[in-house]
């Protein structure tokens, strides 16, 4: 297992240290390991034991991830290491984010290899997901910082469950960012994902107001658990109201996983209702997810009503946005990242 000391802690009174990169504050004595399972305590310091090591790599559609109005269309080498920070009982990615056998860490590896590997695959981007990578916060960094010198973009795949500090260091090097907002209730928080909902929203609004990033969001919906119209329509006016009308939000089908089996899958209508809520309150990318849904996954110009890229499940079957990311009917842009086209 390799080591890498921790930024992000203090000491806190005899023999204990206190791990302040995110709103748990584990405090640790020596040979213990935070909530996250990745920071751990050796001879009165903290440690990153999975810096250098990841749980794999995948080439992926940059849709998957998903990020529609960032460079759509290309490749994005994705990887991730183990662990989380919340206790989501219906955590999709169960076996990396709540493992507690470090196994699973094969690849060794290190951040400019990492963005040597994008950059020899002719890769634009790469993705720091799987697991949550706030807890390998120093990783993220450091291969961002190695990627920034080959041209090449790093995207967070996160739920924004961190501190102030770590969380300016941390967005000053990413180019892109999809936030998993997994209610719009505290009480959802704490019940269902060991956390509290206050940090993600300050994490949502900083990277919109004092960042540079692409944003997009994502919002899992559960069946009988954070799908009521009350709930959607409160969420979607704050990211209308708070951040930008112009944020994507991608609704997205539950299924069974983690420790909650007791739920059906999200069935396509409540996704379509979501849809609706958020477009009248002036959201104007609204999109759904885990289902086959073309007019729910395709992107329309607000002004004109015109398909400007039209896509079936991760792929693009059309991009009619021009060189300058507007629309070809209207000329109105498009809020985005997007490449020239060649």
């Amino acid at each position: 297992m390799n080591s890498f000391e921790a930024k992000y802690w203090k000491i806190f009174g005899e023999g204990k240290i206190q791990c302040e990169l995110c709103p748990r504050e584990c405090i640790l004595s020596e040979d213990q390991h935070g909530f996250c399972y990745s920071r751990e305590v050796k001879s009165g310091k903290m440690f990153l034991t999975s810096y250098g090591r990841t749980s794999g790599f995948a080439i992926d559609p940059i849709e998957k991830k998903p990020l529609y109005h960032f460079l759509p269309g290309s490749e994005i080498l994705s990887f991730g290491t183990i662990g989380c920070n919340l206790a989501c009982s219906f955590c999709q990615n169960w076996e990396i984010s709540h493992v507690t056998g470090r196994e699973r860490l094969l690849e060794n590896t290190s951040p400019a290899k990492i963005a040597e590997l994008a950059k020899g695959r002719r890769i634009s981007s790469v993705a720091f997901t799987y697991n949550e990578p706030v807890i390998f916060h120093e990783f993220a960094v450091d291969t961002a910082l190695e990627c920034r010198k080959r041209g090449i973009h790093t995207v967070a795949v996160t739920a924004g469950y961190m501190n102030e500090k770590p969380r300016i260091e941390f967005y000053n090097v990413m180019s892109a960012a999809n936030v998993d907002l997994k209610s719009f209730s505290n009480e959802f928080y704490k019940k269902y994902c060991g956390a509290t909902l206050q940090p993600v929203l300050d994490t949502l609004i900083y990277i919109k107001k004092r960042t540079k990033v692409w944003l997009e969001i994502t919002n899992l919906l559960i069946p009988g658990l954070n799908d009521s119209d009350k709930e959607l329509d409160a969420m979607t006016s704050w990211i209308a109201e708070e951040l930008d009308c112009n944020v994507p939000l991608h609704f997205t089908a539950f299924h069974p996983a983690g420790n909650m089996h007791d739920r059906e899958r999200t069935p396509i209508e409540t996704l379509i209702r979501a849809r609706d809520i958020g477009m009248k309150n002036g959201l104007r990318y609204v999109y759904t997810g885990n289902v086959h849904d073309s007019k729910g996954s395709s992107t329309i110009c607000h002004k004109c009503g015109k398909e400007l890229i039209v896509r079936d499940g991760f792929s693009i079957i059309k991009n009619s946005l021009n060189e300058d990311g507007a629309c070809s009917v209207c000329g109105t842009l498009c809020a985005g990242f997007f490449a020239a086209k060649k």
